[in-house]
């Protein structure tokens, strides 16, 4: 539950935790590699491990935080693809899960299936955030 006076950042890693994990748990498990793939993100933002297990467990109580700005927007995107592809196993409904994410992010709807497949091939080929950043930034209008 989140405390009167969080901050407003504190709420959307909070948010962001949750649509993770809700993410890893939609083909009804969660597998050891998504969790430790969550607690890096969590740490990422200060959190201790054990808090984000805590908000993983609990995050049905958690209420939606979108970002501020389209950096965050990519990055959330950015991290439920690489979430999606962490247990090695992309589930139809994970894809589901991450095209209905970019939209709600508030990507145009005709090109979150474009945006969330472009995320995914370039973390195969291995290439950095900030490289598959830049290139959809010539499709994206957010």
């Amino acid at each position: 539950m989140f405390g009167f006076f969080e901050s407003e950042e504190t709420k959307r890693v909070k948010s962001h935790i949750t649509n993770l994990s809700a993410l890893a748990k939609i083909d009804g498990h969660l597998d050891p590699t998504e969790m430790n793939f969550i607690v890096s993100i969590g740490q990422k933002h200060g959190m201790k491990p054990s808090e984000v297990r805590d908000l993983v467990s609990n995050a049905a109580n958690v209420e939606p935080q979108l970002p501020e700005n389209d950096s965050e927007r990519f990055d959330q995107i950015y991290d439920l693809v690489e979430m999606m592809l962490a247990d090695g196993i992309v589930d139809e409904n994970e894809m589901d899960f991450c095209i209905n994410m970019a939209s709600r992010l508030g990507f145009k709807k005709t090109i979150v299936g474009v945006l969330v497949r472009k995320i995914s091939m370039g973390v195969k080929d291995g290439l950095s955030r900030d490289n598959i950043k830049r290139e959809s930034q010539s499709f994206l209008n957010y």
